[in-house]
């Protein structure tokens, strides 16, 4: 695990950021927060190119930014890798050689090799192409590729998603992912979209006005419903981890918490772990079983606390096996349903509630 120690300050003209944190870098953390809130900002301080911050930032032991005594450690020195929106590629070099350029700047002697690097990425039939003729997703497949051959400390990735579709969305994710397991390489990654959030973070830093207003494990954080007027378009919702046990009639179905779950087909391999959210407005709630709906997906849980966060609403904080669950449904319906604390009741998920744009 890294440790990342920021103690930085920048004020311009209409905005301020200052972030005091040491983040125990581990798999991927998730720099999240609305526009505007100073992520690709952060993210170039730390990369080293903002040089108009003042304070100390610190890789492990190594000191890339102090100001006692003044030190400034230039992009190209820092131990790491950086993926842009746009990739960056050479136009006039081939992907092989576009590669190549970064292996030779290599930053560690360690260095990982050409053919690991392609074969992990599946860049092999892509190597003698001009990047002009890839399509976005194989190209930022080359971006990251060419971040890992100069072998970096840490990976530094500004919202590489952002351009593509989802059906391109979805076959990088699963790259992403795998990048701190295979290389060893923590990943810092900047989004807006809770969905990527939801299938990539391991941690989460929200940020907002330029400051970190929290900083944890990724479904604690997504959970929290103080967080929401801060986190932009985030909605109330949870999120549900499952086992794939089968695909059928182009569904694929869950094991969570020894439930069933059923959502739209996706490639995920049986016995891998799949994370989804779920809104809180999409989920409904019965007291005792119900039979001739169309609704398939049911999962008894049990309550562990009722919120009532509006003159009209409530959010109902469920456990489902060790996992949570919320609902938001009217107070009257807590009324008329005399729901309380520990009853035990049924979850009512509509399968289009589940967020499918990066399933994989």
């Amino acid at each position: 695990m890294a440790t990342l120690s920021l103690h930085i300050d920048l004020r311009l003209d209409d905005f301020v950021l200052s972030v005091t944190e040491n983040l125990q870098l581990e798999d991927v953390t998730v720099l999240f927060g609305p526009s505007g809130a100073g992520k690709t900002t952060l993210l170039r301080i730390i990369a080293g190119l903002e040089n108009r911050a003042v304070g100390r930032i610190a890789l492990n032991d190594a000191i890339w930014q102090d100001q006692e005594p003044r030190q400034f450690i230039p992009p190209h020195l820092r131990s790491l890798g950086y993926v842009f929106q746009d990739g960056r590629l050479f136009p006039h070099l081939s992907v092989e050689k576009n590669l190549r350029f970064a292996e030779r700047r290599a930053t560690r002697s360690d260095a990982l090799t050409l053919t690991e690097v392609t074969t992990a990425l599946d860049l092999t039939p892509l190597l003698q192409r001009n990047p002009t003729s890839l399509s976005a997703g194989e190209q930022q497949r080359v971006a990251i590729g060419r971040a890992l051959l100069r072998n970096p400390a840490l990976m530094l990735m500004d919202e590489p998603l952002s351009a593509l579709d989802a059906k391109r969305k979805a076959e990088i994710i699963p790259y992403i992912a795998r990048l701190p397991q295979e290389f060893g390489i923590p990943v810092l990654y900047v989004t807006h979209n809770v969905e990527e959030v939801t299938r990539l973070a391991t941690r989460v830093i929200l940020l907002a006005h330029g400051q970190i207003a929290a900083y944890g494990d990724a479904i604690e954080v997504l959970e929290r419903i103080d967080l929401e007027p801060l986190a932009g378009h985030l909605e109330t919702g949870a999120v549900l981890e499952g086992r794939a046990t089968a695909h059928l009639n182009g569904m694929t179905t869950l094991s969570v918490a020894g439930q069933d779950l059923r959502i739209p087909g996706t490639s995920v391999a049986p016995g891998n772990i799949l994370r989804l959210r779920v809104q809180a407005r999409d989920v409904a709630l019965a007291t005792q079983p119900l039979q001739g709906l169309s609704i398939r997906n049911i999962l008894r849980a049990r309550i562990l606390s009722i919120d009532l966060v509006e003159e009209i609403f409530a959010e109902v904080l469920l456990d489902v096996g060790g996992q949570h669950l919320r609902a938001r449904i009217t107070r009257e319906a807590v009324d008329d349903l005399q729901l309380a604390i520990g009853q035990e009741v049924y979850a009512l998920i509509k399968s289009v509630a589940i967020d499918r744009d990066l399933l994989t």
